[in-house]
């Protein structure tokens, strides 16, 4: 036994051979990797301390790396970087906005308000069920250039829109640019994870919040001009957008490298697609068609329902049962902050839908305001979103927690939706800015935690594509839902308000009529029972956004408490070297003894 330990400490002449532990002995450090050299070659044995790991093969992913060990590029790069991916939320965020105040006097053009709800839920639905799809396929595939292709599919779908001649025209283009949408959203924050370490992302992201709402501020001013005329407005700032993205973002590898095109399409799960698509449509649908087009006891809505139930279970057990290509991990999915994260972005997107898209109805039907003037009617809702959005950030970035500013937000915004739900047709200037003011303050600072939660709590990087994706899924999801509930319950609640009231003026007219066209169907006599009438409707609807709102505390109050600048005395992210730099210290490490690497 003697000649054998002699013999290993021979072929071994690196290593230090430390004294025997006892009871107060410090355990010793695991195995130092070491690499095999020349002159060892043959004289490895199993008692060698040596660990050496194999080169992942194609169907293995690549080793992920932790925040500490990610080499970001330099200064100048990132923010080139990053203000081409401000560009394309940019572009997002004006066609919201440009929809959501056009609606109302584009249901004059169309002459059909019942579609009012599919305006927004087509966008909704193709985003939502395509988010998690995305989240894979950046994945992979290089992230720079499935961002590049999700630009064009949102231009495409834009300019569709844009040269619409009918209702059921302008939302196919809505839901073609639905799909361009989820890959922009997802991706610009999958692309920045890769741009900016986690400490610095906070302020990035309360920019990506004041970009949305500098967005809205200009979407509304402009969207009522092209709501009957061809708009290419969106056409330009994509192109720009495009150009600067290929000449200088320069993203990681995707994960898996060198697998074949139908290798990766077996990654997708597509068999999870193939129930999640056609589940969220049968949901919607049925929310949509819900005691209003049919009776909620009506054979359509309970399939639907039923529908949705059995693809539902049948997504889940794939996930669990088919966990190598599962679009959601057991990883991710099972840590507690990711899902409080997923349901608090639920509820603030379900709210802020409910509320911007119906604002404007009631500025334009009850105030009798053109669809410009709406749009700025609303500006103190979208400033106020900026000012939180960039506040959350700030604050974030100093203190490196987020959860202080979720707790203001699920505080501050249900006591704003609150208030509006009491707006009426005598309020004044004086208290409908100031309740946007506090219900915009309340979403801004909530708006981004959710993403801040996903990027910061994931301990693998190859994680938090999932993870981001996961949060504008339910954002989408969450907006898809209460859109078409919003549109059900304004419905309902005006027809049941509506039933006799006015007599010689059926019901189906003022259903079908465009909000800024009511005036002109009563006598003046009996416009302001309509406008009280269709008041209340909006208000329900705006009570069931005050409901959600309330919700959001659940979200919040679960989140853990992690810092997003890591543990005190824990390692610095590392900065992108000069090549010259890089060859010394690559040098440097060769001379080093393997026992003094740790």
């Amino acid at each position: 036994m003697s000649s054998t330990r002699t013999k290993a400490m021979d072929d071994e002449p690196q290593h230090v051979v430390a004294p025997p532990m006892d009871s107060t002995t410090t355990p010793a450090l695991p195995p130092v990797e070491k690499p095999q050299t020349a002159n060892h070659a043959g004289s490895i044995s199993s008692s060698d301390s040596i660990v050496e790991k194999p080169a992942p093969t194609q169907d293995e992913p690549r080793p992920s790396q932790t925040e500490s060990e990610f080499v970001y590029p330099p200064f100048k790069q990132q923010c080139l970087v990053m203000i081409a991916l401000l560009s394309a939320i940019f572009l997002v965020a004006l066609d919201r906005t440009i929809i959501a105040t056009a609606i109302p006097a584009m249901t004059d053009e169309f002459h059909s308000l019942n579609d009012i709800g599919w305006y927004g839920s087509a966008f909704m639905l193709t985003s939502s069920c395509f988010q998690l799809l995305l989240g894979r396929v950046y994945t992979f595939h290089s992230p720079k250039w499935v961002f590049i292709l999700m630009i064009l599919l949102f231009e495409i779908g834009s300019a569709i829109c844009g040269a619409a001649p009918t209702s059921v025209a302008f939302i196919f283009g809505r839901a073609v640019a639905g799909v361009g949408s989820a890959g922009i959203m997802s991706g610009a924050i999958i692309l920045m994870v890769s741009t900016l370490p986690l400490a610095k992302r906070p302020l990035w992201m309360g920019l990506f919040g004041a970009i949305f709402g500098v967005a809205s501020v200009v979407g509304p001013l402009v969207g009522g001009a092209f709501t009957t005329d061809v708009s290419w407005l969106n056409l330009p700032i994509g192109a720009v957008a495009i150009t600067v993205i290929i000449f200088i973002l320069k993203p990681p590898q995707p994960q898996f490298k060198g697998l074949t095109l139908r290798q990766r399409l077996a990654k997708l799960d597509l068999l999870g697609e193939l129930f999640l698509f056609p589940c969220i449509i049968c949901l919607l649908l049925a929310l949509q068609w819900g005691g209003s087009t049919y009776a909620w006891n009506n054979g359509r809505i309970i399939a639907l329902f039923t529908l949705f139930g059995v693809l539902l279970i049948a997504f889940v057990l794939v996930q669990i049962f088919m966990q190598k290509t599962a679009t959601i991990s057991a990883s991710v999915i099972n840590n507690r902050s990711i899902i409080a994260g997923m349901w608090l972005t639920f509820c603030i997107a379900s709210t802020m839908l409910i509320f911007t898209y119906f604002l404007p109805t009631w500025f334009q039907a009850i105030k009798g305001v053109s669809a410009v003037q709406s749009g700025i009617d609303t500006i103190p809702l979208v400033l106020s979103l900026v000012v939180g959005n960039i506040s959350a950030g700030q604050v974030t970035g100093r203190l490196g927690y987020y959860t202080s500013q979720a707790y203001a937000s699920v505080i501050i915004m249900p006591i704003g939706a609150g208030l509006l739900t009491m707006l009426n047709t005598t309020t004044g200037h004086s208290e409908w800015i100031g309740f946007q003011i506090l219900f915009g303050l309340g979403i801004g600072l909530g708006m981004q935690q959710g993403n801040m939660a996903a990027q910061t709590v994931c301990k693998d990087r190859k994680d938090v594509p999932m993870a981001v994706s996961l949060m504008m899924f339910m954002q989408q999801l969450g907006g898809a839902i209460f859109i078409s509930v919003g549109q059900n319950v304004f419905d309902s609640g005006l027809v049941s308000e509506l039933v006799g009231a006015i007599p010689g003026i059926s019901v189906g007219t003022i259903v079908n009529t465009g909000a800024t066209d009511l005036r002109g169907i009563v006598p003046p006599e009996d416009l302001p029972l309509l406008l009280t009438k269709y008041n209340f409707a909006l208000r329900q609807v705006w009570v069931v956004g005050t409901a959600m709102a309330c919700l959001a505390a659940l979200g919040a109050f679960a989140l853990e408490w992690k810092s997003v600048k890591g543990k005190k005395g824990g390692p610095a992210p590392k900065a992108a070297p000069d090549s010259g730099d890089a060859q010394k210290e690559t040098a440097a490490q060769s001379h080093v003894p393997a026992n003094e690497k740790v």
